[in-house]
C-alpha cells in the first residue's frame, strides 16, 4: 500500500533565514498560522525567502506572534532551465491576477506588466504602488503553492516599446495568422514572451515588435484566445518544448 506524504504547510518570509536561528514571522504568516491554520506548538512548517532554499522549521505561539526555529536548509531545485521574461498587457481586475498566479506556477522568473495601445491604465503614484504591492502577493502565493523558493522579479509598468529595448533576449508574440508555429521557434535557454491585452495589439505595435527586436510573430491554433488564456498556454508549450515540462 502507497504512503501518502504529508504536505507541510509553507510560507513566504521577507528576512534573512539561517539555520539555528530562531525568527519572529512576518504579522500575516503569523495570523495564517495561528487563527487560520490553528497550528500547534513545535508543528514543522517549511519556509522560504526567494534565495532559492526551503527551511525546514519548528513554530512557538505566544499570543498574536509566532516564532519559528530553523531546523535545516535544502535547495528546491526544481526552476525550470527555461528562463522566460514574460512581458504581459495589463488586463482588468482579476484576469491579471490569474494570469500572475498560473504564470508563476509555471515557472517564470521575471514578469513586465505592459502598457499598450488598448490597455486603460490610469494610476497615480499611491494607486500604483498599491496594485504592484498586490500583484506581489499574489506572486508570493503562487510560489508557497507551487513549491518555488526562488520568487519571480515583478518590474515596473512599462511602455511595449520601452520594455522591447530594455532587453536583447529573442522572443515571441502571438498573432492571430501567423504562419509559424511555437515548434519552429529556437531558444537558448533565456527568452521573453509578450502577450497583448483584452482588445489584441495594434498592427504598429505587432510591427514595432516584428522590425525592431529579435522577435517571431507565432499562433496558437485557429482559434482566438483570451489574453490570459494565450500567455498560459504559451508559457505551458515552451515549458514542454525547452522546459521542464
Amino acid at each position: 500500500m502507497a504512503i501518502t506524504k504529508v504536505r507541510i504547510n509553507r510560507f513566504y518570509q521577507a528576512s534573512e533565514i539561517k539555520v539555528g536561528n530562531r525568527i519572529s514571522l512576518c504579522k500575516n504568516v503569523s495570523n495564517h498560522i495561528s487563527r487560520v491554520l490553528r497550528l500547534k506548538d513545535e508543528q514543522e512548517i517549511e519556509l522560504f525567502n526567494g534565495d532559492g532554499f526551503n527551511y525546514c522549521a519548528s513554530i512557538t505561539i505566544s499570543g498574536k506572534t509566532v516564532t519559528a526555529s530553523i531546523l535545516s536548509q535544502t535547495p528546491a531545485e526544481n526552476e525550470s532551465p527555461l528562463k522566460i521574461h514574460l512581458g504581459q498587457a495589463i488586463s482588468r481586475g482579476e484576469r491579471m491576477d490569474f494570469t500572475l498566479q498560473k504564470s508563476v506556477e509555471l515557472g517564470v522568473v521575471s514578469i513586465t506588466p505592459l502598457i499598450t495601445e488598448r490597455v486603460q491604465f490610469r494610476y497615480d503614484t499611491k494607486r500604483l504602488q498599491k496594485k504592484l504591492h498586490h500583484w506581489q502577493k499574489i506572486i508570493e502565493s503562487a510560489c508557497e503553492q507551487s513549491g518555488r523558493a526562488l520568487v519571480p522579479t515583478l518590474n515596473s509598468p512599462l511602455s511595449l516599446r520601452c520594455w522591447l529595448e530594455s532587453e536583447t533576449l529573442p522572443g515571441l508574440v502571438f498573432v492571430p495568422g501567423a504562419t509559424s508555429k511555437i515548434a519552429d521557434f529556437s531558444c537558448q535557454g533565456a527568452m521573453r514572451l509578450v502577450v497583448g491585452p483584452e482588445g489584441g495589439l495594434s498592427e504598429s505595435e505587432v510591427e514595432l515588435i516584428l522590425n525592431s527586436h529579435p522577435f517571431t510573430a507565432t499562433q496558437l491554433g485557429p482559434r482566438i484566445l483570451r489574453t490570459e488564456t494565450a500567455a498560459l498556454t504559451g508559457i505551458s508549450i515552451l515549458q514542454a518544448q525547452f522546459g521542464d515540462l
